[in-house]
């Protein structure tokens, strides 16, 4: 699916979000980022910014090898660990990867993946997923968000600490 770009409206662009939740019957958690990035977008798939460590710190949760960087090795990674994949927003005005810039945010239907699955946990990557979801789909959905901290390269400083994997960690309470 192609991003849907509105460059009519004055202050920016409003994106459409470019792919469908990764998700099956098995998942037991959902990680939701705020909006896919103009790297992952262009290489079309969640994370795809080369320097972005969430796969890495993800595969390390959970105990096994990084995927391959293809598409479909990262599916059938979340898959085989019964995670689901999306982002808070279906979508919003932005300026680049730069999430302080969200405006006019319409946040994605979890209606599907929440009340089917048996949905322990959503975990938020970074600061503005949290409050997005918080503001935006936690009374509707009855779960509030777990923070994760961004794995963004703009967040290397704080990745460097003990307190990132810890956060990151508390995934394996809820698979």
């Amino acid at each position: 699916m192609k991003t849907k770009i509105d460059t009519n409206r004055a202050g920016g662009v409003i994106l459409t979000h470019p792919w469908e939740c990764v998700f099956d019957e098995n998942a037991k958690i959902l990680i939701l980022g705020s909006f896919p990035s103009p790297k992952s977008r262009e290489e079309g798939f969640y994370y795809g910014h080369p320097q972005n460590i969430f796969w890495q710190t993800l595969a390390r949760v959970v105990g096994v090898d990084e995927p391959k960087s293809d598409r479909s090795s990262k599916t059938d990674f979340l898959l085989q660990n019964r995670i689901a994949l999306w982002d808070v927003l279906h979508s919003c005005r932005i300026s680049g990867a730069d999430d302080n810039t969200i405006t006019n945010p319409v946040p994605n239907d979890f209606s599907d993946i929440l009340r089917p699955l048996k949905i322990r946990a959503v975990f938020t990557t970074g600061k503005k997923a949290t409050e997005l979801f918080q503001k935006l789909c936690a009374a509707k959905t009855g779960f509030d968000a777990i923070y994760l901290p961004s794995t963004s390269p703009a967040n290397r400083a704080q990745q460097k600490s003990e307190k990132f994997l810890a956060r990151w960690l508390k995934i394996r309470e809820f698979l």
